[in-house]
C-alpha cells in the first residue's frame, strides 16, 4: 500500500531549527525534528517531535542493502562497492566505471537497471558528455549503485527483473529488513526518485536503526556483521557515497569511522560506533542547506565532528559571502535546538 493523504502532517511539533541572518536581521528560518536514539531504540535527546512519520529517502540505503549482505549475495563486494550500494554519488566518472564494471561482472549491462537517467551532478562528467556529444544514461544516475545491488540480490533469488516492484523478492527483503531494525511496521511506502519503494517510518524508528548499525560487532550474528562492514564501507570510501564537494563526503573525511547519509527532502543521519548511538533529523520544508547545517551541530554535540573543521563551517558557522567575497550573513542555530 502507499501511504495516503490522510496521514499525520509531518510539520506537526517541529520546532525551529536553523536560522539565516543577514545584515544583523532573521532572514529565513527552518523547522523540523531531530533524535538521537541508543541501540535499544530508547530517545537520548530529541528536539521537535520524534514521532513524525517521514520517508527516509536515500538516507535509508543502508537498510536497503542488508539483505544482499545477509543473504550472502554480496560477500565477495569490495568495501568500494559496498560504499557505492548505499550511495547517492555525483556521476562522476570513477562512479560511473564502477557501476559498469560491477553490472559487467554480473554478466549484465545498464539497461538491466530501472532507475532511470539525469544529467550527472559531477561537472567534469557532464562537461565531457557535453563535448563528446553523448547522452548520459542510467550510470550516471546517483542511485545507480543502490540499483546494482538490488540485481545482484535478484540474481541470487533467482528473481525477475523488474527488480523495483514493490512485490517483487528483492523489495519484500529490503521490506522485512526495515521493519525489523527500525522496530517498526511501515505504514506503507512512495516510489523514489529512482523508482523503488521508499517505506515510511517515525524518525525515532530512523535513529534507532542507525544506532543498531552503530553498536553491530564483527563477532555477532549475519545481520551484525552485515552492519559492520556496511558503515565501515562507507566511512573507508566517502567519495565513492557521495563526490567532490558533498556535505557527506567532506564530513565523513573530517570525522574518524563515523557514516553519515543525506535523502532528498532534507533528511539526515549518522552512525556513531563509538557511543553505539544514532543520529536521524528531517527539515520539514525540504531545504537541505539546514538539514546540513542542522547535522553538524548534532555530530558536533556527540563529539564526533570538530565545529571548527573547514567542512563544518561551511555549513554551519562561518561567514556567508556573496560573489564577491564580502561577508553577507551567517547560518545559526535557532535558540529552541541550540
Amino acid at each position: 500500500m502507499q501511504v495516503t493523504a490522510g496521514a499525520p502532517d509531518v510539520a506537526q511539533g517541529a520546532i525551529p531549527m536553523v536560522e539565516l541572518w543577514r545584515g544583523g536581521r532573521l532572514e529565513s528560518r527552518h523547522r523540523g525534528h531531530a533524535v538521537i536514539c541508543d541501540a535499544t531504540g530508547a530517545v537520548v535527546a530529541a528536539w521537535g517531535n520524534p514521532a513524525a512519520v517521514i520517508y527516509p529517502r536515500s538516507s535509508c540505503k543502508m537498510i536497503q542493502a542488508l539483505p544482499l549482505m545477509e543473504s550472502g549475495a554480496g560477500d565477495g563486494l569490495s568495501a568500494a562497492q559496498l560504499a557505492l550500494a548505499c550511495a547517492s554519488h555525483q556521476g562522476a566518472g570513477t562512479h560511473v566505471r564502477a557501476v559498469e564494471r560491477w553490472l559487467a561482472d554480473l554478466g549484465l549491462a545498464e539497461p538491466d537497471l530501472r532507475c532511470g537517467t539525469h544529467d550527472p551532478a559531477d561537472r567534469p562528467e557532464l562537461e565531457r558528455l557535453i563535448r563528446a556529444q553523448e547522452a548520459p544514461c542510467q550510470l550516471h544516475n546517483n542511485c545507480s549503485g543502490k540499483h546494482a545491488g538490488f540485481l545482484m540480490l535478484g540474481r541470487h533469488l533467482r528473481a525477475g527483473a523488474e527488480y523495483v516492484e514493490p512485490d517483487h523478492p528483492v523489495q519484500r527483503a529490503v521490506r522485512a529488513a526495515f521493519e525489523e531494525v527500525t522496530g517498526e511496521a511501515s505504514p506503507g511506502y512512495g516510489i523514489d526518485g529512482c523508482s523503488a519503494p521508499n517505506f515510511a517510518c517515525s524518525l525515532q524508528g530512523l535513529a534507532a536503526a542507525m544506532a543498531r548499525f552503530a553498536a553491530a560487532r564483527p563477532d555477532g550474528d549475519a545481520r551484525a556483521r552485515a552492519m559492520v562492514r556496511l558503515r565501515e564501507a562507507m566511512a573507508q570510501h566517502p567519495e565513492m557515497v557521495a563526490g567532490e564537494g558533498r556535505a557527506c563526503t567532506e564530513l565523513m573525511r573530517a570525522m574518524d569511522g563515523i557514516a553519515i547519509k543525506t535523502g532528498a527532502e532534507a533528511v539526515f543521519v549518522a552512525i556513531l560506533p563509538g557511543s553505539g548511538r544514532g543520529i536521524a533529523l528531517k527539515i520539514v520544508d525540504g531545504g537541505t542547506r539546514a538539514a546540513e547545517a542542522a547535522i553538524v551541530a548534532l555530530l558536533a554535540r556527540e563529539g564526533v565532528l570538530d565545529p571548527a573543521h573547514p567542512a563544518a563551517l561551511k555549513r554551519l558557522g562561518g561567514p556567508m559571502r556573496n560573489w564577491r567575497g564580502l561577508t553577507v550573513g551567517e547560518t545559526r542555530l535557532a535558540a529552541e535546538f541550540a
